[in-house]
């Protein structure tokens, strides 16, 4: 992992792209409380900083810590930059921290059966761990909502009788979230990433016009 105090490539990338009106803390539940001019400029200013930041320092970011990988994922998401999947997966499968969402809304916005391989991944290496406790109902909740998407029911294998879904539950009890519930959530994320989706794409549109 890079550090942004030893790392002046890395602090200068967190400076334009992460920082920005608390950008970092914003993405995620925090902006689906946002209305009116400021909900505007703050989907104005996402947009304008996936088309500004090049692939190389989306790179740099997701080497770095939480916030700088937060920010990346979504900055992926809003210019559909599909050719960071793997990575995205990479990154969720590390489940390096409490903060695995923004991977997971970056692979709902993709909505392949591909991303519903990578949530799947994830499920069956942390679902076994009990005794982590972050990021599992945020994960089968993006499965519920990609198999919405697809028309598949592979959320369904997790959430049987004595299915793994279960299993981790009961070993948590009072602290799980009901992920048919939380979908609700993940539904209204990847919302807000398709309409910062379509800005990009109609600003895209324009420059290659002009130009």
């Amino acid at each position: 992992m890079r550090d942004a105090g030893t790392d002046p490539e890395l602090g200068d990338l967190i400076r334009r792209f992460v920082v920005p009106g608390r950008r970092h803390l914003r993405l995620g539940g925090s902006m689906l409380r946002l209305s009116g001019p400021e909900r505007d400029l703050f989907v104005r200013e996402l947009v304008r900083a996936a088309g500004e930041i090049t692939p190389a320092e989306l790179g740099t970011l997701m080497e770095g810590g939480w916030r700088e990988r937060r920010t990346a994922s979504w900055l992926v998401a809003v210019a559909g930059r599909t050719e960071f999947r793997s990575r995205i997966g990479d990154l969720l499968l590390a489940s390096a921290g409490p903060y695995g969402g923004s991977q997971c809304i970056t692979l709902a916005t993709f909505g392949t059966s591909a991303d519903a391989d990578l949530v799947c991944t994830y499920l069956d290496r942390y679902l076994p761990q009990a005794d982590l406790g972050y990021d599992r109902t945020f994960a089968l909740s993006t499965l519920l909502h990609l198999d919405a998407v697809l028309g598949t029911e592979r959320a369904s294998t997790y959430l049987a009788d004595g299915g793994l879904w279960q299993q981790w539950a009961e070993a948590r009890p009072n602290r799980v979230l009901d992920p048919h519930a939380y979908r609700q959530v993940v539904d209204q994320l990847c919302s807000f990433a398709a309409e910062c989706a379509d800005l990009f794409a109609a600003s895209a549109a324009e420059h290659s016009t002009r130009g």
